[in-house]
């Protein structure tokens, strides 16, 4: 019964909707969970969102992978804040996994693809900026 509600809460994570809007539709600042990171232009606030109602889940709002969906899960979340971790991945491969989810890289099969992006580039760009800002100096 467990896993099959853990099921149903990643599936209904992963289902992406049309992408938010990147004027009005956005919530201000104040009102989104998790920090504000740097992300490209044209696609930052669109990427902002998506990591705090997609990614955040799981990621956590620090990118710590202590989101709330995370002790559920059988293999725990990355944590983005994992300094070697950073160091040892390349911004093409964060794009991959976004792209093709866990499973098409090898990865947890929980993670949800999100190929719906490999036509908003600014956004997928603004998801690898948002990552490597979790990244502890």
């Amino acid at each position: 019964m467990r896993w099959l509600i853990v099921v149903a809460l990643v599936v209904a994570c992963s289902k992406n909707q049309d992408p938010p809007p990147t004027s009005s539709g956005v919530p201000n600042a104040q009102q989104e969970s998790g920090p504000r990171r740097k992300a490209p232009a044209g696609g930052g606030d669109v990427a902002q969102k998506m990591y705090a109602t997609v990614c955040a889940n799981c990621h956590g709002a620090t990118g710590a992978g202590d989101g709330m969906m995370a002790k559920s899960l059988p293999i725990k979340p990355r944590n983005y804040t994992d300094a070697a971790w950073q160091a040892s991945i390349s911004d093409a491969d964060i794009r991959k996994t976004i792209l093709l989810g866990g499973a098409g890289v090898g990865k947890s099969p929980m993670m949800p693809g999100q190929p719906q992006l490999k036509d908003q580039p600014e956004v997928l760009d603004g998801l690898v900026q948002i990552i490597r800002g979790f990244a502890k100096r």
